[in-house]
C-alpha cells in the first residue's frame, strides 16, 4: 500500500510539471500573437495592395500598415486573401485589421467596424470610346452591359440601382476592363484612381467618366466590439496625417494621378 502512494505521488509530480511545461510553453506563443497585428488585403489592386518583383507586399496599403504596427509596437503580418473574404475573415478572427482600399458603408458596418475614414474616393465608369454613355443615367437602359467587380461597392449599387440593363459579375478588376476594351461591356463601374489608371492603360479603345456619382470614403476595417484598438488606429491615423505621412505615401505612389487630378480639377483623394 505504502508502495502505492509512493507511485502515484510520482506520477502526480509528473503530471504537475507537464502541465508546467506545456504552460510555459505556451505563454511565449500567446505573448507573440498579442505583439502581432495580422492585417488582411488583397495584394492585386496597385498601387495601394500588390507585390514587388520578389513577391513581397507593396504598396499604399502596405506602408501604411508598416507605419501603424510601428506607432503601437506591434510585428505586422499581412495575410493575402480575395476580397470578399476579408470581412468573414476578420469576423471569425483570423484577421485583425482590414486595410485594403475597403469603402466604408452601412451594409459592411452592420458586421465590422470602422475607423476614421483615410481616403476619400467615389464611383465612377470606364466606358467604351464611342460609347454615347455620358453618365451613370445612360446605363439603366434593355440591351446595356454593365461590368462590375465582385464584392465591390460597385457591384453592391449596380445590383440595387439597375433594373433594366445586365449586371456582368467578374472576380478581377482587369477582367472587367477587358470586357469593356473589347466592347462586351458598356460601361465598368469603379472608383476614380483605378478607373484614371485603365483608362490611361487603354486610350485608344476606352474614356473615363471621372466625376464620381456616388462619394465614398476608404477605412480600416475592425472587429465588432474591438474599441481600444479602433481608438488606437484613429489616434494613428490622425497623427499619421498630420505629419505629412499621406502627402509622403501619394508622392510616392500615385504623382503622376495626383497631377493629373490636379489638373482635371478633381480633388486628390489622399
Amino acid at each position: 500500500m505504502k508502495r502505492l502512494n509512493q507511485l502515484l505521488t510520482i506520477a502526480g509530480r509528473g503530471v504537475l510539471c507537464l502541465l508546467a511545461l506545456l504552460l510555459l510553453t505556451a505563454l511565449p506563443a500567446r505573448a507573440a500573437e498579442k505583439d502581432t497585428l495580422v492585417v488582411g488585403m488583397e495584394l492585386a489592386y496597385p498601387p495601394f495592395e500588390m507585390t514587388d518583383t520578389a513577391g513581397k507586399p507593396t504598396g499604399v496599403s502596405v506602408d501604411l500598415a508598416n507605419a501603424l504596427g510601428k506607432s503601437l509596437g506591434r510585428k505586422i503580418v499581412i495575410q493575402n486573401m480575395a476580397f470578399d473574404g476579408l470581412i468573414p475573415a476578420l469576423k471569425t478572427g483570423k484577421l485583425d485589421l482590414i486595410i485594403s482600399s475597403m469603402t466604408a458603408n452601412e451594409e459592411r458596418a452592420k458586421s465590422i467596424d470602422f475607423s476614421d475614414p483615410y481616403l476619400n474616393t467615389g464611383l465612377c465608369l470606364l466606358v467604351q470610346k464611342d460609347s454615347t454613355v455620358q453618365s451613370i443615367k445612360d446605363l439603366d437602359q434593355p440591351g446595356r452591359n454593365v461590368a462590375v467587380k465582385k464584392g465591390t461597392t460597385g457591384h453592391s449599387w449596380a445590383g440595387k440601382n439597375l433594373k433594366k440593363a445586365k449586371v456582368l459579375v467578374l472576380d478581377k478588376e482587369a477582367a472587367a476592363v477587358l470586357e469593356v476594351v473589347q466592347g462586351k461591356a458598356d460601361a465598368f463601374i469603379y472608383d476614380q484612381m483605378s478607373t484614371y489608371q485603365n483608362w490611361q492603360k487603354n486610350q485608344a479603345t476606352t474614356r473615363a467618366i471621372l466625376e464620381p456619382f456616388q462619394k465614398e470614403s476608404w477605412a480600416v476595417g475592425i472587429r465588432k466590439g474591438n474599441r481600444d484598438l479602433k481608438k488606437k488606429v484613429n489616434a494613428f491615423l490622425k497623427d499619421f496625417r498630420a505629419k505629412g505621412g499621406f502627402e509622403k505615401l501619394g508622392d510616392t505612389y500615385l504623382k503622376e494621378q495626383k497631377d493629373a487630378f490636379k489638373k482635371l480639377g478633381y480633388p486628390f483623394y489622399l
